[in-house]
């Protein structure tokens, strides 16, 4: 292997559709830059002569045998070569369009893009959804590979019309290449060496034109952004460090700056900063996967975002609008309920509207659409079930980002393009304020966990008017009470009589009736308490209205009764036919299971 000049690094990724050689361009690249490991090459060649198989390089790729075995490449792999300016790190997406989402996370993290084409089959269908989705993706260096020219006589003409058809159609995406390169990838030609079979071609070789490009800045000058992945407490000799850990997507941080973590809001500044196996440092920056101490103990949850209280605040709403792609089977629909992933938050979310629908290898819209299919690419608002903190494509691609989950699968996935207003947008900048002026006391509420052996939670139990959830809530309060817990029943007629007294019944107040009772919630649970709340036909929007004031995390809903008058979905439901007794044992087994109260040893 050739010995690396520097130590710069880029990663590319090569795209195309399939069967028009990206793996045998890869193969050949490694070889042809003396970047395969001693004897590999040989190694490979010895065993088509043994299996009688004719030789190819896609071969080198192949690690797993199943791969080799239908010879097509079904998953992203790294691979490695150098050239005299630096080392690359390939990502070989794969072109079957039931892999499309693997090729979508492996460009995710490229810095660079090889879009491979035949010169015989000339540009597919895939090939197009390649350059739109690299365009969505933020790539914008390119070269493009009119590969297998020994099938069409090495014909300049056959390139320069590929050349003419894709260059109009990467302009429509916003894509322009650096170079078009005409190549065989099976003999060689324009990959390392000049070709001497394409005299016409006057441009640079592969690896040429791949040293040309330029690594992207470390984004160590943007908005400091940091994805809490978890939150990790020590309690062995004498170790009571909670460190909030992560990766940290752009800006740096140093030990005292301020943090605010969003959507919760809350705030405290730097400690320390803990890496593993590294000396003690006072700073970090983008790239590293770091966690951080902090000077007041404040609950933070996996899914929030660490912003720098110093810097532009990101994005944080529960209407998204976006542009995403969907490979499901199945189309996107509205009135199905999936799962949005941005970073480290799962939430519940819906399709509220199609605004446009593009066929992503024609750019065609097709307007008035209800519904997003198969490879299709739109632009959409999405309603998720709580608040989560982004920021928008043109302001941070990478916290712009997310999946969408079905049945345990991804299946689609784009970018945020604007923030829209919600109803509880009001309700989080009042919470802002309210987190940014909290007064805390000496006991974390770790402790109070431990002293009181419960998780503080607020038990919303709701249902039509006639039910009897205040007797069902009650005995609840009775028997949590008498296994030491430090419990407290409260009807909504306590709050509405007493710290609502000012303002009205009128509908117009509702929400902010619900408010309130959130932020009397909040100081409950601060307190480590299990508050226990009935309120009758409590709806979505009210609970959304609740959420934004209390970590949704801490809040169960019970609906009590057969019939349903809202629009509310629970996590239980208590039938008018069920036995008192056996409606308290299933509520108690779920807080139990949720670790609300501890079970005894």
């Amino acid at each position: 292997m050739t010995k690396l000049a520097t130590e710069e690094r880029m990663s590319i990724v090569i795209v195309g559709h399939v069967d028009h050689g990206k793996s045998t361009i890869i193969g050949r690249l490694l070889a042809d830059s003396h970047s395969l490991p001693d004897g590999k090459l040989e190694q490979v060649k010895e065993l088509c002569a043994r299996t009688a198989k004719p030789f190819e390089y896609a071969f080198l790729l192949d690690a797993l045998r199943d791969e080799r075995a239908q010879g097509i490449t079904i998953d992203s792999a790294r691979v490695f070569f150098r050239t005299a300016r630096r080392e690359y790190i390939v990502i070989d997406a794969p072109g079957h369009i039931e892999f499309l989402k693997n090729m979508i996370t492996g460009a995710s993290r490229a810095e660079a893009a090889l879009l491979v084409i035949d010169a015989q089959e000339g540009v597919q269908e895939n090939s197009r959804r390649h350059g739109y989705m690299l365009a969505m993706l933020g790539i914008k260096q390119c070269v493009v590979l009119i590969n297998k020219m020994d099938l069409v006589g090495f014909d300049q003409a056959e390139y320069e019309k590929l050349v003419k058809s894709l260059t109009a159609f990467l302009a429509q995406v916003n894509i322009t290449p650096a170079c078009f390169i005409p190549v065989s990838g099976r003999d060689g030609d324009n990959l390392a060496d000049a070709s001497t079979r394409m005299p016409w071609y006057h441009g640079p070789t592969v690896l040429q034109a791949l040293d040309t490009f330029e690594p992207e800045a470390p984004p160590v000058g943007l908005p400091f952004r940091l994805r809490v992945q978890d939150v990790y407490k020590f309690t062995g000799q004498g170790d009571d460090r909670r460190i909030v850990a992560g990766t940290i997507d752009s800006g740096q941080i140093s030990v005292g700056d301020r943090l605010v973590f969003l959507p919760s809001g809350k705030r405290s500044s730097v400690k320390s900063i803990e890496a593993f196996n590294r000396p003690t440092q006072t700073e970090a920056s983008a790239g590293w996967a770091t966690g951080v101490t902090l000077t007041e103990q404040i609950y933070v949850a996996r899914g929030e975002l660490a912003v720098r209280e110093s810097d532009p605040l990101p994005q944080v709403t529960t209407r998204l609008r976006v542009s995403l792609f969907w490979l499901g089977q199945r189309p996107l629909e509205m009135r199905k309920e999936y799962a949005l992933k941005m970073g480290a938050a799962r939430i519940p979310m819906r399709l509220e509207s199609v605004d446009r629908v593009i066929d992503a290898s024609t750019l065609a819209a097709r307007p008035n659409a209800t519904r997003v299919e198969r490879h299709d690419v739109a632009d959409c608002v999405l309603k998720i079930g709580k608040a989560v903190a982004f920021d928008l494509a043109s302001d941070l691609p990478v916290t712009s980002r997310f999946v969408i989950v079905d049945e345990y699968d991804i299946r689609g996935g784009g970018i945020v393009r604007e923030a829209l207003p919600d109803q509880q947008g009001w309700v989080r900048e009042k919470v802002l304020v309210r987190n940014s002026k909290w007064e805390r006391g000496s006991i974390p509420l770790e402790r109070r966990a431990e002293r009181f052996n419960q998780r503080a939670t607020l038990l919303l139990f709701t249902g039509p008017t006639e039910t009897e959830r205040k007797a069902l809530a009650k005995e609840l309060e009775g028997r949590l009470f008498a296994q030491g817990k430090v419990v407290y029943f409260l009807g909504i007629g306590s709050v509405l009589y007493g710290v609502d007294a000012d303002i009205g019944r009128q509908r117009e107040n509702r929400l902010e009736h619900m408010r309130r009772l959130a932020e009397v919630a909040n100081i409950m649970l601060d307190a480590g308490m299990i508050l226990i709340v009935t309120a009758a036909e409590l709806t979505t929007e009210d609970l959304e209205v609740i959420r934004a004031a209390v970590e949704p995390e801490r809040i169960e809903t019970i609906w009590v009764g057969d019939r349903m008058t809202t629009d509310l979905e629970c996590n239980l439901y208590v039938s008018d036919g069920e036995g008192r007794a056996e409606a308290l044992e299933r509520i108690e087994t779920r807080l139990k299971d949720l670790g609300v109260v501890y079970r005894p040893w």
